[in-house]
């Protein structure tokens, strides 16, 4: 049971929370300065948020997320930078083919984006399954990011003594697996575990419909396609790891072996936070960010 237990603790790291931090929505973006767009990125559209100027920073959400993810992050970002959030392509309001997603798909969609939107250069900021494709990127691409953020991040291989059907819970057709997500995600488990709350997270995530891409993408994971295990030590960008201390999905030991890996990294940890500190302790999470993204390079 206690070997279930860590797996299961394990494989839910790949989740940023089935249409997370969709309360209260409609109030953040009337607050965020952001402009809804769409680019044609290999045929697919693909919807995104843009708001401020100066260097790019582009925000990339996990799984089962879309751009809403970043609702409480874009305003005091877009201060200082050009700030690209899109919806990946199979999730929020972006095209969703069916096709064998894994995080190399991720991984050549944002590169399509980077040419459509003439980006040259950028800084990543990842949660979840957007720190793996964050990572994978600055694998695949080092000339085309500046400085890299990981938050509460997937990447690491699947253990190959867990049953891979406990990952179907990441991609529940129930109220109640819902709320069992819900309450893996938040520390605050009153405010986002409630009957009102469960009912706007589910709704939310069959309006969606990323049902397949979610399947798709745990698959992949089971496969252990595109995994960072043994590759980090090539990433040399300036890297900031943000872990929420109490995450459930993600434990901060995933963070700390991160901090270990990463040749150039240092880890901000937050108290009495979750998977998502950028929704949980937006607050505290921008003042981090916006400290890392202003220092020198080394």
């Amino acid at each position: 049971m206690k070997t279930l237990r860590s797996a299961f603790a394990i494989l839910r790291r790949t989740s940023i929370a089935l249409a997370i931090m969709l309360f209260a929505f409609s109030a953040a973006q009337a607050q965020q300065p952001a402009q809804t767009k769409v680019a044609t990125v290999y045929g697919a559209k693909i919807h995104y948020l843009e708001a401020g100027s100066g260097p790019a920073v582009i925000l990339l959400h996990g799984l089962g997320g879309s751009s809403a993810n970043w609702a409480s992050n874009i305003g005091p970002l877009s201060q200082k930078y050009r700030v690209i959030v899109p919806d990946q392509i199979g999730f929020g309001r972006s095209d969703k083919p069916m096709i064998n997603y894994r995080v190399g798909t991720l991984v050549d969609f944002l590169n399509g984006l980077y040419k459509e939107l003439k980006i040259e250069r950028a800084s990543l900021v990842g949660n979840s399954l957007g720190g793996f494709t964050a990572a994978a990127f600055a694998l695949a691409y080092p000339q085309k990011v500046d400085r890299i953020v990981l938050v509460d991040a997937a990447g690491f291989a699947f253990p190959k003594d867990a049953d891979p059907r406990l990952l179907n819970a990441l991609n529940p057709s129930t109220r109640e697996g819902v709320r069992q997500i819900l309450s893996l995600i938040f520390y605050n488990k009153a405010m986002f575990t409630s009957d009102a709350a469960v009912d706007t997270f589910y709704a939310q995530k069959i309006a969606t419909g990323d049902g397949y891409t979610v399947q798709r993408f745990i698959e992949s994971i089971v496969r252990g396609e595109d995994i960072l295990d043994g590759k980090l030590e090539a990433i040399k960008h300036p890297t900031l790891i943000i872990w929420g201390r109490e995450d459930a999905l993600t434990p901060l030991a995933m963070g700390e072996r991160f901090k270990k890996e990463l040749p150039n990294s240092e880890l901000f940890i937050i108290e009495k936070c979750g998977h998502v500190p950028q929704m949980e302790k937006a607050a505290e999470f921008n003042a981090a960010l916006m400290k890392f993204l202003g220092g020198s390079s080394n």
